[in-house]
């Protein structure tokens, strides 16, 4: 159980969203709410792909802080090519409205993963070990479904690439690659993934971060989060790319897909900035 109180409507949930009396976080989703995967269409792979944003802290022991995290959820065909930019993809993105928020954060991420264990057929992330584990050392307790997920990444080279319960980008598409980074951003322009990040022009993520904690302003919280769904979604391309399911010619406007996914739920889409790049 996640909590009574994630709404069940078809469409996305914009305003916080209480899940205990005394917790509130941000959601914003096309599922309802979080832990609820799409059904896997008939002759179609379900694909989860997660990315989870933190603080750095390396001076204090299990320091770093998660403080939002997306699951882009995506259907893709069975036998065939994907194409990639005909490619719609479902999501629920969390955010904590302030620090005491931590491990209600942790607790929805752990209740995520447990439904992409349950319900996807592969798990997706960039450095994906290090996401889970910054849920687990920051928990109170020990979250059984990021456990659970960290064995499965451990494990995940027992299979062959394309039928691995987890593929990890970072380290697992280096046979694709031609450059040297690992970096999400520079692999995605080594394959020819336009993958721009107007988020951070000008500032950094930290600084978005302390903005919101500070001043409560939108549209700092809403590139981070926009920020967040581009990794879990470029992540899944690359994914997609590594294991023999996709291939393009040419650029792929990522951010075309996302906006097109994303339909406009965070205001953050309609400003100018966002807009030129599609």
């Amino acid at each position: 159980m996640i909590g009574p109180a994630v709404s069940h409507a078809a469409g996305p949930t914009h305003a916080p969203v209480t899940i205990q009396e005394s917790t509130r976080v941000i959601v914003t989703s096309t599922l309802g709410g979080p832990a609820r995967p799409p059904r896997r269409p008939q002759g179609s792979r379900l694909l989860a792909s997660v990315d989870v944003e933190w603080t750095k802290n390396y001076r204090v022991k299990n320091g770093n802080r998660p403080f939002c995290y997306s699951a882009v959820y995506l259907a893709v065909p069975t036998h065939g090519p994907v194409d990639v930019t005909e490619l719609p993809f479902r999501y629920t993105s969390v955010y904590v409205e302030n620090t005491d928020e931590t491990e209600e954060l942790i607790r929805l991420a752990d209740a995520e993963l447990r439904a992409c264990l349950d319900a996807a057929d592969q798990i997706i992330g960039h450095q994906l070990s290090s996401d889970l584990a910054v849920l687990a050392n920051a928990a109170a307790a020990p979250p059984e479904a990021i456990e659970t997920a960290r064995h499965a990444w451990r494990a995940r080279r027992d299979a062959e690439l394309a039928t691995r319960r987890v593929v990890d980008t970072r380290y697992d598409a280096g046979h694709i690659l031609g450059c040297a980074s690992r970096r999400l951003v520079d692999v995605c322009t080594d394959l020819g993934l336009d993958v721009t990040q107007p988020e951070l022009r000008g500032t950094s993520m930290t600084a978005l971060h302390r903005t919101w904690l500070e001043t409560g302003r939108t549209e700092a919280r809403e590139r981070i989060s926009v920020l967040n769904l581009r990794h879990s979604l470029s992540a899944a391309l690359v994914a997609l790319r590594a294991t023999g399911r996709a291939d393009w010619v040419g650029a792929v406007n990522v951010n075309r897909i996302l906006a097109a996914g994303l339909d406009g739920d965070f205001g953050w889409l309609r400003s100018p900035t966002f807009a030129a790049l599609l």
